[in-house]
């Protein structure tokens, strides 16, 4: 069984690409080849486990052996360098739907998906600390679009209530940035 769902961001939002643009911008977005932002699927399944993870427990649904061993044969799990069992899942990446996508790349307008925003911290003074003004590169409110393949049918429901859990997306989510919902299509 295939999900396939959306992933709408509300606010401006940065999943980093782990690059600067030196002097200027302490943080990229993760950019593919035709400059359109997108979010990798391990990136996903790291927080769509934790949110099924959150689920079983507090549901206590954890003590059923059968969901257990098909969440493990699903997600895999990694209890030390020598202890490993690779997931069945496979989680693609969330990018534009191929219309939006086609539509920006034939009209160059990717550069308008993207604008900087400054912080610093401020000191007990109401002055700005030395050396802490940060600049990162965001992305304006779009909708994404993704699938899980392999679902095994007795996690399907699970999967599905994890995306409600979801409620924000990438670096300072404390901070007012990411604010999202997934949703099946």
């Amino acid at each position: 069984m295939d999900i396939k769902y959306k992933i709408e961001f509300f606010d401006l939002w940065h999943c980093g690409s782990g690059l600067s643009a030196g002097a200027d911008v302490d943080a990229l977005v993760i950019k593919d080849k035709n400059n359109l932002p997108y979010i990798p699927g391990k990136t996903l399944k790291g927080l769509i486990r934790e949110a099924a993870e959150e689920l079983l427990r507090f549901q206590k649904r954890d003590k059923d052996n059968k969901i257990e061993d098909k969440f493990i044969e699903f997600f895999g799990k990694s209890e030390s360098a020598t202890d490993i069992v690779r997931g069945t899942s496979f989680f693609s990446d969330a990018r534009l739907s191929g219309d939006e996508a086609c539509q920006i790349i034939d009209n160059n307008l990717s550069a308008f998906l993207y604008k900087n925003i400054a912080s610093t911290a401020i000191d007990s003074n109401g002055i700005a600390e030395k050396g802490s003004l940060r600049r990162i590169e965001v992305t304006i409110p779009l909708t994404l679009e993704a699938e899980i393949l392999n679902i095994p049918d007795e996690l399907k429901d699970l999967l599905i209530e994890a995306f409600s859990m979801v409620k924000r997306l990438g670096v300072n989510r404390n901070r007012g940035l990411g604010r999202c919902s997934l949703t099946v299509k």
